[in-house]
């Protein structure tokens, strides 16, 4: 299934990248429909149509940093980065950066977790963009959000190739803008 508000309703390449994401059953634990990207990265014409899409979003907004969020925001935000001339800074799990970091906590759909960044890799008035594979339920975007807003970074937006269409209001209700390509896809989508 595609996302309808991002301006690319009936985009071809929205059905490539939907179609190339393999879905998971059960997966880390039973009820879950995980959505593999992995499969995505293995079609060259798929993952290209992802970061064309995002690039083609971002190149005139003015973003100066583009933060992924571990481990799969890192497959994507690097090349968004490079291609509209911004900073990629990595949002890493704990004890995984050599330096001085900053911390936030966050709840999961199956547990809790943080997310670190290094102080100083984001400046008072950096405009950001969060970048991450999927979106279920916002708690690990909106972790993202808090660390760079503590940092005086104004987060313009939050992307996702993955997400589902019910946590964008909970983003409006707060404030803060989510765009995603297609909506996860179900077990009877793929097979």
């Amino acid at each position: 299934m595609f996302a309808a508000e991002n301006g690319l309703k009936g985009d071809p390449r929205l059905k490539a990248i939907s179609e190339a994401i393999r879905v998971i059953p059960n997966f880390p634990k039973p009820g879950i429909m995980f959505q593999d990207i992995t499969t995505l990265l293995l079609d060259h014409n798929a993952f290209k149509h992802t970061i064309d899409i995002f690039v083609d979003r971002y190149r005139d907004m003015d973003i100066s940093v583009v933060a992924g969020v571990e481990a799969r925001g890192f497959m994507f935000g690097p090349s968004i980065a490079l291609a509209i001339g911004a900073k990629f800074v990595p949002l890493r799990k704990p004890r995984k950066l050599p330096g001085e970091v900053i911390s936030e906590s966050y709840v999961l759909e199956y547990g809790t977790d943080s997310l670190e960044m290094h102080v100083g890799a984001v400046r008072p008035g950096d405009r950001a963009l969060i970048i991450d594979d999927l979106v279920a339920t916002g708690g690990t975007l909106f972790a993202a959000i808090n660390l760079l807003e503590r940092s005086g970074a104004e987060v313009t937006e939050c992307a996702c190739v993955i997400g589902l269409p019910i946590v964008k209001e909970r983003f409006r209700s707060n404030g803060k803008r989510l765009y995603f390509l297609v909506e996860p896809r179900q077990l009877e989508d793929c097979c």
